[in-house]
Parts: C-alpha cells; structure tokens; sequence
C-alpha cells in the first residue's frame, strides 16, 4: 500500500505545482493613457502598455498586437517579442468587427489578397492561404468555405466536404458546427461532414455545456441534446446559453427574464437583477451597487462595485471609483483598481 500512497502524494503534489506554475494575464489601459498592456495578477507588467489596438493572450502564449510603428498586426510573447512570421502584413479576423481571434488548438487564421489560412506557433503557414473563409480551430476540426463550398478541415489541413443540405456553415464548437439549408432550416454538422441532427429547427444557437437552444416553428424556443431531442421543451421566448459548467441558464418567460436548470425546472432565485452566471457566479445590482451570487441566490461578493465583468479562469474585472481592477472569487482585489479599461483575465501555458 505505500507505494501506491506515495504515487498518489506524488501526483498531487504534481497538480498543486501545475496549477501554481500557471500564469495568468490581463491587458489593462492606465488612466490617461490610449495605449494599452499586459499585467499578470501578481500586479506586475509582463508588456508595459504600448499598443493602441491588441487582443488577450492565448494559450499559446501569444497575443495579437498592433505594431506601433507600421501599424501591421504581429504575434508578440509574453517579453512582447514578435513572432517572426512567414507571411507579413496579413489580416485578421474578428468577431461582428471586434475580438481579433487569435490562435486555438495551436493554428491562426491569417488573410493575405483575399485568401485565407493558417499559420503555427512556429510562424510558418500550416495550412496554405487558399480559402475564401475560415473559421478558429475549435476540438482539432475548423470549417473553410472555397468557391461556394464548405469543408470540414483538421489541423493537419486535411479536408472533408460538407453534406450538400448545407448552405450556410458556422463555426464548430463543442464539435459540431450550426448549418442551414437553401429552406432556412438549421441542424448541425459533425467532424466528419454530415448532418448529425437534421435540419428540423427554425433557428439554432451553438453547443455550450453540451446543450445548445433551438427554435420550432411557433418560435418558442428550447434546449436540445446532442441527439437533436428537446431536453427542455421549447417554451421561451428568448434564452441565453448555459454555462460550459454549471446548472442554470438564463430565459425569457412570460415577458420576465428567470432561470432554468438543465432537467428545465424553472428556478426564481428571488434576485431583481438577472444575468448570466459565468464559474458558478451571476453579477446583480442592489441600488447602485454591483456584486455576485451563487445559483441559490446567495450574495457571494456583496454589492460594492460601480460595474464588473464576468468571471473568467477565477478572476473578474471589477470597477471601484471609477478605475478597474480584478477581483478573486473572494471579492479581494488581486490587481488594483487604477485603470481605465480592463479585459478577462486569460490563462497562458
């Protein structure tokens, strides 16, 4: 029995040093200043704020940043050293015109005269700028579309074609990727290109906690499983996605916004600000003030901030007398609130 004691001392004491040796960023914009930067939670600058336009850092240890100087986007380290890239003065994507995507599963997307592609951690192109669109690598599976067609890719830039029901495409998540036929009905696809829940729905959200919204035709809207079967009969008439951990989501009913928890009780947790609950947590208003409760409704982190973000990697940003800072789930401020603008706090290998 001791050896096997001792491997299972040895593997916590493991675990313990990993998760101490995680580093954690932010970027922050000082008051008065334009330019923004990276500081860790310790309180340090791991890039002092220099860059007018830029992105959080991945987990790869990169970071989008504009250059400064020729106004070109680079991969900087977290030193903020370049990336030496093999192509230069590319494009990136963004999110409906903002949140630059940077890399995922080790690949970033990249434009260069119209065509598209991906490039490693290596700076080299993994994957030649050939397509016409491309989506973040999400599970080792992105969806490109070529000449009007759309393709399954992995990360080795092999190609599988989509089932020919699919018109439009979306981005993977959670392994499946919403589409929607030339009748403006919607499923989802799986890796291997084919229609894993048929195209039955009106409108469709994407997998999230492996759950994921979807619209009859009456317009009410529920939760189905990976199967495609209701698992909360559609009932709404708007949602918002569960968390990827935890038990309730946000939805409209009867004109009130409440909660639903994943078997579709309803649950009224008694709290006059609804929001989405994010690690475990909601953020709520009483009065002027902001702060956090659980899923039973209890206050966590009492009202006292004028406004806060989402907790995200156990860290949320919180503003106090007109200045951002990051709070702990304990409500400790872990980095002072002294700037005039803050991002979620990201975890970098």
């Amino acid at each position: 029995m001791k050896p096997k004691l001792l491997a299972t001392l040895s593997l916590s004491l493991f675990t313990t040093a990993s998760m101490l040796a995680q580093t954690y960023v932010v970027m922050v914009k000082p008051q008065g200043s334009k330019e923004w930067g990276y500081m860790k939670t310790d309180g340090s600058y791991a890039i002092e704020p220099k860059y007018r336009k830029c992105a959080p850092f991945s987990e790869e240890s990169l970071a989008i940043a504009q250059n400064p100087k020729n106004k070109e986007y680079q991969f900087v380290n977290l030193s903020g050293e370049p990336l030496a890239t093999e192509v230069t003065d590319f494009a990136l994507q963004s999110s409906f015109g903002f949140g630059l995507k940077g890399f995922s599963d080790g690949l970033a997307g990249i434009g260069k005269d119209k065509k598209w592609g991906y490039i490693g951690t290596d700076g080299k192109i993994a994957i030649p700028l050939k397509y016409d669109n491309i989506s973040p690598f999400d599970n080792g599976h992105a969806i490109v579309e070529l000449n009007d067609k759309y393709m399954v890719i992995d990360t080795k830039g092999n190609e599988t074609p989509i089932n020919a029901k699919a018109k439009v495409v979306k981005d993977m998540k959670e392994g499946l990727a919403p589409f929607a036929t030339e009748e403006k009905k919607e499923g989802f696809i799986s890796p291997s290109g084919e229609i894993l829940i048929e195209p039955k729905f009106s409108r469709v959200g994407y997998f999230n906690g492996g759950l994921a919204w979807a619209r009859n035709a009456e317009g009410k809207i529920g939760f189905i499983n990976v199967a495609g079967e209701w698992v909360i009969q559609p009932q709404f008439d708007a949602v918002k996605d569960f968390p990827k951990e935890g038990n309730l989501a946000r939805v409209k009913l009867n004109d009130k916004w409440t909660f639903v928890n994943r078997t579709g009780e309803i649950k009224d947790l008694g709290v006059a600000d609804v929001q989405d609950f994010s690690e475990g947590l909601a953020y709520g208003k009483t009065g002027e003030k902001v702060g956090f409760y659980n899923e039973a409704g209890e206050w966590i982190i009492k009202p006292q901030f004028e406004a806060v973000r989402d907790f995200k990697n156990g860290y949320a940003a919180a503003k106090q007398n007109g200045a951002w800072g990051v709070i702990d789930k304990t409500g400790v401020w872990v980095v002072q609130p002294k700037f005039d603008g803050i991002k979620d706090v990201e975890k970098v290998n």
